[in-house]
């Protein structure tokens, strides 16, 4: 998928996120699915949500609750965990000390650390 049309697909999913229309969403995720893999459907979905915190950032709340299927979430949560896990090494804090990520790519935190973050 060259740019351009990966920036289509992308205004695609956002605009069917804004429409709170779950079948069209649904056949969008679909479709994407068929030919990426859920790591890089569920990076679409993630610049997808950050277009919309822009203009709707409810129809960000609804698409996690209604829209974006489990493997697609997951795939964001370890995709996320790892970029915030970076972020902390970078400042300062230690892994297996401090924080830890798990199997599933789920970010562990100390209670303390929490406050601090």
């Amino acid at each position: 998928m060259n740019p351009l049309e990966l920036d289509q697909e992308i205004g695609k999913i956002a605009r069917a996120m804004m429409t709170r229309n779950t079948q069209i969403g649904a056949d969008i995720i679909a479709h994407l699915s068929s030919q990426m893999t859920i790591e890089e459907v569920a990076g679409m979905v993630l610049v997808s949500f950050e277009r919309l915190l822009w203009f709707d950032e409810e129809a960000i709340l609804w698409s996690i609750e209604n829209l974006i299927p489990a493997v697609v979430l997951q795939a964001i949560q370890k995709i996320t965990s790892v970029a915030v896990f970076q972020q902390l090494i970078r400042k300062g804090y230690v892994p297996g000390k401090d924080m830890s990520v798990d199997a599933n790519g789920k970010l562990l935190v100390k209670a303390k650390m929490r406050t601090v973050a």
